[in-house]
């Protein structure tokens, strides 16, 4: 099993910063691509950031520019840096992150944490 463990949520002013953490324990061999979603209430969870294994990284448009997704292999660990915050990023934050099993890759989801910009 695979277990995710966020931190990093709270509540902010718009313009502030935040960073998100997800740390990946239990059993794979490997991690692969990783990736930030966002839920807010009464709409459908939206792709924000993805990242590789070899750093390349991509972008929902409505956070290019002010969203940084990271990640330290060794830690088995992915952040996203949340820059310039605005109300619409209100939401609960998931991550998502592949692992490579003995033949097979596996999707694993954190239980998200709690992103609140006030205006």
């Amino acid at each position: 099993q695979v277990q995710l463990v966020e931190s990093g949520g709270g509540l902010v002013q718009a313009g502030g910063s935040l960073r998100l953490s997800c740390a990946a324990s239990g059993n794979f061999l490997a991690i692969n691509n990783m990736r930030w979603y966002h839920q807010a209430v009464g709409e459908q969870r939206e792709l924000v950031a993805t990242i590789t294994p070899d750093y390349i990284t991509n972008y929902a448009d409505s956070v290019k520019g002010r969203f940084i997704i990271s990640r330290e292999n060794d830690k088995n660990i992915v952040y996203l840096h949340m820059n310039n915050l605005r109300p619409e990023d209100t939401g609960v934050y998931v991550c998502n992150v592949e692992t490579f099993n003995h033949g097979y890759i596996e999707e694993n989801w954190g239980q998200g944490t709690q992103v609140t910009v006030s205006s």
